[in-house]
């Protein structure tokens, strides 16, 4: 099957690499008119050339650059029919509550949860007045599961996309706006493979809880955002959608 979003205008941030990188192409592969939102220039303005797309240099943190992503999506191609509020960090100094300075809290909060309401604040007035849009916001398996390796701020501000997107999906439900939460598992990304390149130890305690036995791949979350964004998931709102290898539904992994 093709064309499942055909000429449809997709905004995709953080799509310079990782997941949005990959759902940037795959959502262009099915017709798609991609429009990158990345602070790397380079790496986006590579991702939107790749995809014969438009990059639009974007600080998710701030009001006025989130706000003209999104006019520059709906001023270039005539609509905005999918949001795909991608961006996040995962930094070093974000670890236990015990070690987490108020610093690294906040910052993780404005990139990882406060940009998420931006771009819904964003890109809501356009859907409603289309009658149509599909809104996905990525969390995370941490807003569903605790962990005693803790990256305290970056858990609490998944959580936070969660309670979010299943609150935005009720509301609007019957505007003709969905919203829906994708919640990865440990995805082999350049940000798992910074947070992992110096402690092979900390991985494996990690991928041990994955029944598949493996990290997944940012193509894989890609394919999830696609039949989120198209109307395979036309009756699917305010959901929690996992694509996390298993981890979640786990008591013991396979020896």
């Amino acid at each position: 099957m093709t064309g499942r979003v055909q000429d449809r205008t997709a905004v995709v941030t953080g799509g310079g690499s990782g997941i949005g990188l990959a759902t940037a192409r795959r959502l262009a592969q099915e017709g798609a008119h991609v429009v990158i939102g990345d602070v790397d220039d380079r790496a986006g303005r590579a991702a939107a050339d790749g995809v014969d797309g438009l990059f639009v240099h974007t600080d998710v943190t701030n009001k006025e650059q989130v706000d003209a992503l999104f006019k520059a999506a709906k001023d270039t191609y005539g609509s905005v029919d999918i949001a795909f509020n991608n961006a996040g960090i995962s930094p070093p100094d974000d670890d236990s509550i015990l070690t987490t300075e108020l610093d690294a809290w906040r910052r993780v909060q404005e990139v990882n949860l406060t940009s998420v309401y931006l771009c819904c604040k964003a890109v809501l007035p356009y859907m409603l007045e289309q009658h149509r849009g599909s809104i996905i916001n990525t969390a995370s398996f941490v807003a569903v599961m605790g962990a005693a390796t803790s990256q305290i701020s970056y858990s609490a501000s998944k959580g936070g996309v969660l309670s979010m997107s299943r609150e935005l999906g009720v509301q609007f439900a019957r505007e003709g706006v969905r919203v829906n939460a994708l919640c990865p598992g440990p995805v082999n990304t350049p940000l798992l493979q910074e947070l992992y390149a110096n402690d092979a130890e900390k991985a494996q305690r990690r991928l041990v809880h994955v029944p598949m036995g493996r990290f997944g791949e940012p193509e894989e979350m890609a394919n999830a955002v696609l039949f989120l964004a198209s109307d395979e998931s036309s009756f699917m709102t305010a959901s929690t959608f996992m694509v996390d290898g298993g981890i979640s539904g786990a008591y013991v992994t396979p020896l």
